[in-house]
């Protein structure tokens, strides 16, 4: 996916492209690695067990005031069942579906999504709600009830955001969310972001440079754990999955194992598709560069071409876990320093 800034310039008097007011800002935004703002779908309750439950726990059992479309605290440990009968999910045509049987995916529509709206740490809690309210207003104020909660617990301030998928006025029309439909979301909450006083961006991860998507949070802990109990260890020296993790955690060590042997010829194939992105995205950039020279932008130019030469070399998922693997072997361990303690004591 290349940058492709440059089709955004607009002709001047001359007939020559130039960028506008707005593209510049973006530009400054991106070599300046403004923070970028992360919406996500992290799932969503198919019948009223399931959106209850994901209440209760943004809600935090009760401890944290839920907000809900119509400017309503609710808390305490009813609070998700006043939102779940407020809403009447009872109500909801495909709340009656079949549940599918053991072993077999869930294709019952979902009765509510989900999102988590988050800013890097540092940012502002109270920005970020105040963002993440109007975000909502706008999206699904008198078309889909919701409610929202913000967590400070992490790092990074973020706020849950749970949003029925039936319309209220419209029978048969549900919200739908594509790839599309996330981008766009994205590129608004940057704006109220910056509205707010804070320096958001919101651009594709390939454009920074950036060529891993951030991992889950389960598989980050699989992994961890993992590591910690030595099961990574053992299925590397294996080769097989004797400790039975999830199957995506599976597969991506035992490519790892793959990786360290180099006997999978797809990991180097989809490093070279990694880096034909690369390198699109490095064009993209020096042409905007050149733009900026003719426009009279040096001082710009010379950032765009500075982020753009300091960018990491592309790397496979694979690649990075088979290094942060070697990595640890290569760490010392209490183990390792007790069995180096008598050669050091002797010296």
């Amino acid at each position: 996916m290349a940058l492709d800034i440059v089709s955004h310039g607009r002709r001047g008097p001359g007939g020559a492209l130039r960028f506008g007011p707005e593209q510049i800002q973006q530009i400054k935004r991106t070599v300046s690695r403004a923070s970028e703002v992360m919406v996500k779908v992290s799932g969503g309750g198919r019948d009223i067990g399931g959106v209850r439950a994901h209440l209760k726990y943004i809600g935090r059992h009760g401890k944290l005031p839920l907000e809900t479309d119509e400017g309503l605290m609710v808390q305490g440990k009813n609070a998700a069942l006043e939102i779940a009968r407020d809403w009447q999910l009872d109500q909801c045509r495909s709340q009656y579906r079949s549940k599918p049987a053991d072993g077999e995916g869930d294709t019952r529509p979902k009765l509510a999504h989900n999102i988590v709206l988050s800013m890097p740490a540092g940012t502002p809690p109270e920005k970020v709600l105040a963002a993440a309210r109007i975000f909502a207003r706008e999206n699904f104020a008198l078309q889909h009830r919701y409610a929202m909660v913000l967590h400070t617990d992490q790092a990074h301030p973020h706020v849950h955001l749970v949003v029925k998928c039936e319309h209220e006025y419209e029978p048969g029309r549900r919200l739908y969310i594509r790839k599309d439909t996330l981008r766009l979301w994205r590129e608004r909450f940057a704006e109220l972001m910056r509205e707010q006083g804070v320096a958001a961006n919101a651009t594709p991860r390939q454009i920074r440079g950036q060529v891993h998507r951030a991992q889950r949070d389960p598989i980050h802990h699989r992994l961890r754990a993992m590591r910690a109990f030595g099961q990574l260890d053992a299925m590397v020296r294996s080769q097989r999955a004797t400790p039975k993790p999830s199957t995506f955690m599976r597969d991506k060590v035992m490519t790892m194992v793959k990786a360290l042997q180099g006997v999978d010829s797809s990991i180097e194939q989809g490093k070279q598709t990694l880096q034909r992105t690369r390198d699109a995205v490095i064009d993209d950039w020096r042409s905007t560069a050149q733009m900026l020279r003719r426009q009279g932008r040096p001082d710009l130019a010379e950032q765009v071409e500075r982020f753009a030469g300091q960018m990491p070399p592309v790397q496979t998922d694979a690649q990075r876990l088979a290094e942060q693997w070697q990595a640890q072997q290569r760490a010392p361990t209490p183990e390792r320093s007790q069995t180096r303690a008598p050669d050091e004591r002797s010296r």
